[in-house]
Parts: C-alpha cells; sequence; structure tokens
C-alpha cells in the first residue's frame, strides 16, 4: 500500500496534487483487483478515465487472501505511474475493510466455472460470496453508494447483493451488460461500414448470457432506421446469436476470457451513470425492473436506459413487436429460474 506522507500527529500531510486539483477524495473500491479485469481497470479509473482528470480517488481494493502478495505488485505498479488523480490504495481481504465508506464499488470478483459444473453449482457458490459482500456494503459503505455487478452471473450476483443490502435502495445496485451492448455497437459498425460514433440506440434486453437479447428494432446507423440497412435473416440468425456468444469468440482467439473490453465496459457504465449518456442516446444496463415492458418488479433485467444527474431512467414506450417479445421473455425465464434457485440466500 501506498499513501501520501504523514506529519508526527498522524495526520496525512496535503500533498500537492489535492491543493491543485481541490476536490475531496471519493473512494472506489473494486473487488477481485489482482485478476486480470481488475488489472486493466484499476490502472484507467487511477489515471482519472472514470471520473476525469480534477476528481482524486481512493482505490480501496479487495482480494482472496492468497492473491495478495501478487496485488501488492499491482500496487507498486500503480505508485510507479505517478497518476496526479491517485491519492492512495489499500488492499484486504475482508469486504467490510475494502467497503468502508465506499462511494463506488465493482463487484469484479467472483467464483469461475469449473470442469464438470452446473450452472446451479456456480449459482449457490457465488450466492454466497455475494451474500457477504451485500452485507459489507450495507454495513459499512457509503449511504449513496453506487456498484456495478461484473462478476457472473451478473444479474443474479447483483440481485442477492441488493437483497443482503436492505439499508440501501436496491437502485443502487446494478450488473453490467454494457460489454453486451458494446459488442452489439461493434458488429453493427462492422457490418454497415460506419464509424461507431454513428450507431445509436441499440440495446440489450435481459439476462448477460446467451439468452440476451440485442435489439436492433429502434436503432439507427448514420441517422437511418438499422433494419433498414442489414439483411433482416443476418440479424436474427447471425448477428443475436454472434453478440450473445462473442465471449466464446474471445476466448478461443486468446485462450483467456475478455478482460481489457470487460473493463472498460464497466467503466463506461459507472461513468455513464454518474455523468450522463450521450444526448439523444441511451446504453444498457441491468438494473431492478419496476415492472416495465412486462418484466416483474425487483428482477434485475437489462433495459435501455438514459441517464442524467447521477440517475438512471428506462427508456419508455419502446413498441414491442412479437419477436422481440419471444426473446425478451426467454431471458426473463432464465432470470427468474436463477432467482428461484438461490432465494434461501436473499437475507437473513
Amino acid at each position: 500500500m501506498f499513501e501520501s506522507p504523514r506529519c508526527q500527529s498522524g495526520k496525512r500531510l496535503m500533498s500537492i496534487r489535492e491543493t491543485s486539483i481541490m476536490k475531496k477524495p471519493v473512494r472506489i473500491a473494486v473487488t477481485g483487483a489482482g485478476g486480470q479485469i481488475g488489472y486493466a481497470l484499476l490502472f484507467r479509473i487511477a489515471a482519472g478515465d472514470f471520473l476525469g482528470p480534477d476528481q482524486p480517488v481512493r482505490l480501496q481494493l479487495l482480494e482472496v487472501t492468497p492473491a495478495l502478495k501478487a496485488l501488492q505488485g499491482v500496487v507498486m505498479e500503480l505508485g510507479d505511474c505517478a497518476f496526479h488523480t491517485l491519492v492512495d490504495v489499500s488492499t484486504s481481504d475482508q469486504a467490510d475493510v475494502a467497503f468502508k465508506d465506499a462511494d463506488f464499488a465493482f463487484l469484479v470478483g467472483a467464483k469461475p466455472r469449473g470442469p464438470g459444473m452446473e450452472r446451479s453449482d456456480l449459482l449457490l457458490g457465488n450466492a454466497e460470496i455475494f451474500r457477504v459482500q451485500g452485507r459489507a456494503l450495507n454495513d459499512h459503505a457509503a449511504r449513496g453508494v453506487r456498484v456495478i455487478v461484473v462478476g457472473n452471473p451478473a444479474n443474479t450476483n447483483a440481485l442477492i447483493t441488493s437483497r443482503n443490502a436492505p439499508d440501501l435502495d436496491a437502485r443502487q445496485i446494478t450488473a453490467m451488460t454494457r460489454l453486451d451492448h458494446n459488442r452489439a455497437v461493434a458488429l453493427l459498425a462492422a457490418k454497415t461500414n460506419v464509424p461507431v460514433a454513428d450507431v445509436h440506440r441499440v440495446c440489450i434486453w435481459g439476462n448477460h448470457s446467451t439468452t440476451q437479447f440485442p435489439d436492433l428494432h429502434h436503432a439507427s446507423v448514420s441517422g437511418k432506421p438499422a433494419l433498414q440497412q442489414v439483411d433482416v435473416a443476418w440479424y436474427q440468425q447471425e448477428y443475436i446469436p454472434r453478440v450473445a456468444k462473442r465471449g466464446a469468440e474471445v476466448i478461443a482467439a486468446r485462450g483467456a476470457s475478455s478482460a481489457a473490453s470487460a473493463a472498460n465496459a464497466a467503466l463506461e457504465h459507472m461513468r455513464d451513470w454518474v455523468l450522463g449518456t450521450r444526448a439523444g442516446d441511451w446504453t444498457s444496463m441491468a438494473i431492478p425492473s419496476d415492472g416495465s415492458y412486462g418484466i416483474p418488479k425487483g428482477l434485475v433485467y437489462s433495459f435501455p436506459v438514459t441517464c442524467n444527474g447521477g440517475k438512471y431512467e428506462i427508456v419508455s414506450g419502446l413498441e414491442v413487436n412479437s419477436f422481440s417479445r419471444e426473446r425478451m421473455d426467454a431471458t426473463r425465464r432464465e432470470l427468474e429460474e436463477e432467482r428461484d434457485a438461490i432465494q434461501h440466500l436473499f437475507g437473513g
């Protein structure tokens, strides 16, 4: 761990970076901080890519005990970068410590799926992890903490986190489908041969899994309806499954799962939440349903959302045709099955 110098009384001396920036540092907790996604994420947060070059940050890193030594090497590297926005870094293997007064929490760490492991086994293993972390957030984080769950199965991990943090508003705990959203945008841009900046209003409905529904019915490319510029058969038979299974493509190519793109998506999810989405556009976030579009209240489901003033809102009034409804319902059913499998770990 590194910190700014302290005087003999124990009070930390004000550093040059704080006197020049003149903002109160915010506390950012990151779990699984020593993993590949954590490694890709930490340096961007420390460099100011999350909250800007004038916002100092304190990183509070959580790892399992055997990984703490390796994590110290990451801390050394963070120090060696001499980021002007990074005030200090702390590490711990205790969630209560890592989440103390945290303003933001990136829950990256999760139990991976092992050989012969059923999805139900993965759900149960991670439910216990996120039950502990939910309680720690409830008892120790700042009351306005914003949380993103990255570790899979992300939607249901966010639900178990929320159910074990009863003193926090459920809307403060979200899950990441921004990676799926970004993949959907990039693949559509490549197909239509335009920059990604010309693609708008793509959205991901449902679960961060292969049942997700990448929806182009409301999307535009260079100001024109997307589905007028691509073949419908390509959209339904190639595009939708490719977006959903893009992670498997990455694994097949590099021999490891997505790391930098996942870290980027997590950062963009939180940055848009805090600073707002682009005017006239929306993004995708897995959030507690308010009943919109026939999705049961409380289910953590990905919707198209806009963000403004530190809050998000579901885009309302979108037409849902029969093709879309069938896929939206399929991913809803999967999420309900996941929820039902771990209900006994809600609270208590």
